[in-house]
């Protein structure tokens, strides 16, 4: 019965979806406000009946009810309970019927929290909203039905593909979602705007919040997929320029553009145009990305579906809302008023330089992720676009967005000083160049360009902080003054520089790791000791496992520093007795900002098993990076200034109606 109410409900909200998709929009267009005014009850109503069937997804999957083909497929009755759940999302219609849910939950928190929007702009937003869930609702129903019975039910599922039985999928799909459906809001704005052909200052302002939390959202799904591909995988890597990996950095280079794009509009009422399209080829990325995992064109491990009939329904989708919005955008940007001028040397030309180089990023991991796709489909000719490629692309354009990253803050509105601005960073430029020299002298023979790449993220940390001692008067006022301006800043000025400092962080975490990193390959037996990173590693023992659903051998490493005992290190080759299917378990130490990673092979013949070990310097600052500049994200969005909508202004008071009499 949970089934069928599951499907029911998915049908009763794509009804929904269709009734706030058309009422709304027809009612903005009509002047209808009883027709607009229909539009947040659906809403609401639209994710209520999503929420319920995925909740009966799930119940589905935690009783192990082997007559729904989903659970058969993905599940197992021996799987811990913690992986029945996130088994739930860890297939195609599952992870479908996921993306649908994060959609109505953005949908229904504009609807609820959206009082201060003016009504045709909401009628539109909500309609525009509605319209994504009935395209994606309609492809779950049609070609991805996750509630679709099997008879005669057997007895015992097949299991979730092993790689993604791990608490890193619990959290990794649904922020990567919020991230990618999150835009989906943006996405509407625009289409909204460009519907009533309005756009100003105050729209920036209803967006930007929206903006924020998707890309603070994607930020930490991305950063948690990196670390879940690190240490589950057991390849030793955080990045390998993977399709789907570079489905999601495009929209993320997208989002930050339009975050950055949205303030000048808000501050300057400048980059009206420009802004709109941002924030329509930030969820039209996200559709890509969405397209690129779900039609079965890649062969990935993020990958699931392979039915060339889903690729056929999304592409349409895609051509749909992207080509559509594209046209849209076509016909009525050029109607729109362009806003105000400024000099080239200002805060608005640093965050247009900043918007040219992220988009310009964007394009070539687009170009580098679909060039292989388009050669195939033409002339059946298969190559690979590798991490050469990025690395030298991406790697050119997003260096000067670090160096100029200080700059922009510190630079004024409309024209500003570029010298003064200088003057301003001597203390962070001196100081990034003396790390960069200590750094040169330590490695001493080791990569040249590296002391380089140490200065740069050191004077992106230091520039960050600059400019908040810039704002509180460090060295011009009295600490007790600049104590107070401190606390009168606004939480964004705080949110701007961890989200600054954090791409310093990142890239310091880059630098080191691809730097100074060790690795060791080896065939060792019980009691072979070997060295790596400045440890040295002994194989003490192999020990046979059996879990709730697999078993497995690990290896046990003892880890000396300079003859003192620093501990144990295990690593195992694991199978999971559904699919007989092998996982490795990469064992991981930490030692400050730094890790051991030990991954183990198959056993060799002799008795011994192969091993291969890396010392990885500062790699956790990658990650680490990622959650301070979503930290910042966060901080931003909880600033006053930037809460969901504009204030109303207030109402003035109307005179008291004169007496009849007096009349």
């Amino acid at each position: 019965m949970i089934p069928e109410i599951g499907h029911y409900a998915l049908v009763l909200a794509l009804a929904l979806a269709i009734l706030q998709t058309v009422l709304p929009i027809w009612g903005a267009r009509a002047g209808d406000e009883a027709l607009m005014r229909v539009g947040p009850p659906l809403a609401i109503a639209f994710a209520g009946f999503v929420i319920l069937s995925f909740a009966a997804l799930v119940a589905v999957y935690v009783q192990s009810d082997f007559s729904v083909v989903n659970v058969v497929e993905n599940s197992h009755s021996m799987k811990p309970l913690l992986y029945k759940i996130t088994g739930t999302w860890g297939n195609h219609e599952g992870s479908m019927l996921l993306w649908v849910l994060v959609l109505a939950l953005f949908g229904g928190t504009v609807a609820l929290f959206g009082s201060n929007l003016p009504s045709r702009l909401k009628a539109n937003v909500i309609g525009v909203q509605g319209s994504i869930g009935v395209a994606f609702l309609l492809f779950i129903l049609l070609t991805s039905n996750p509630f679709l019975r099997m008879v005669p039910a057997p007895a015992e599922g097949r299991d979730l593909n092993p790689i993604l039985q791990d608490i890193g999928l619990a959290i990794h799909p649904p922020l990567l979602y919020l991230g990618y459906v999150g835009f989906s809001v943006t996405f509407a704005f625009a289409i909204a705007a460009l519907i009533d052909g309005r756009i100003d200052a105050a729209w920036a302002r209803w967006v930007r919040p929206w903006a924020l939390a998707a890309w603070a959202f994607l930020t930490v799904g991305i950063a948690m997929g990196s670390y879940w591909a690190y240490y589950e995988l057991g390849w030793g890597g955080w990045w390998f320029w993977d399709p789907v990996e570079n489905a999601s950095l495009m929209p993320w280079f997208a989002g930050t553009a339009l975050i950055h794009s949205a303030v000048v509009m808000e501050k300057r009422d400048a980059l009206k145009v420009w802004t709109i399209l941002l924030a329509i080829l930030a969820f039209s990325l996200s559709l890509l990305g969405t397209f690129l995992v779900r039609s079965g064109v890649l062969t990935s491990v993020h990958a699931f579906a392979t039915d060339p009939t889903r690729g056929v329904f999304i592409l349409a989708i895609l051509v749909a809302f992207i080509g559509g919005s594209l046209a849209l955008f076509a016909w009525r940007a050029p109607l729109l008023r362009q806003g105000g001028i400024f000099a080239p040397v200002s805060r608005e030309g640093a965050l247009v330089l900043n918007n040219l180089l992220l988009t310009a990023s964007a394009a070539a991991v687009l170009v580098g992720t679909l060039y292989p796709l388009a050669l195939e489909a033409f002339n059946g000719e298969k190559i690979t676009v590798g991490p050469p490629y990025f690395n030298v692309t991406v790697g050119a354009l997003m260096l000067p967005v670090a160096f100029a990253m200080p700059f922009g803050p510190l630079l004024a509105w409309k024209r500003g000083d570029l010298v003064g601005v200088g003057q301003r960073l001597m203390a962070a430029f001196a100081l990034a160049l003396v790390a960069a020299g200590v750094v040169a002298v330590a490695t001493e023979g080791g990569p040249v360009l590296a002391p380089f790449g140490i200065g740069l993220a050191a004077f992106v940390i230091l520039g960050a902080v600059t400019d908040l001692a810039e704002r509180a008067g460090l060295g011009r006022v009295s600490p007790g003054t600049m104590l107070a301006r401190l606390r009168g800043l606004p939480r964004a000025a705080y949110g701007t520089m961890l989200a600054h400092a954090g791409i310093g962080i990142c890239l310091l975490g880059i630098v080191a790791e691809t730097s100074w990193s060790s690795e060791r390959i080896i065939g060792a037996k019980p009691g072979d000791a070997f060295p790596v990173g400045g440890f040295e590693l002994r194989l003490e023992r192999l020990e046979p496992r059996t879990g709730p659903n697999y078993r497995d051998v690990a290896a046990v490493f003892s880890v000396r520093r300079g003859g003192v005992e620093e501990g144990t290190v295990e690593s195992s080759k694991r199978i999971f007795t559904a699919r007989n299917m092998p996982t490795t378990e990469a064992g991981i130490r930490t030692f400050g900002f730094s890790q051991l990673y030990v991954s183990v092979g198959d056993e060799l013949p002799g008795g011994g098993i192969g091993v291969r070990a890396y010392y990885k310097p500062l790699v956790t600052l990658i990650w680490l990076g990622a959650v301070v500049m979503a930290l910042g994200g966060a901080l931003s969005l909880s600033d006053r200034r930037l809460r969901v909508g504009a204030p109303k202004p207030a109402r003035r008071k109307q005179p008291a109606a004169l007496p009849a009499a007096a009349e």
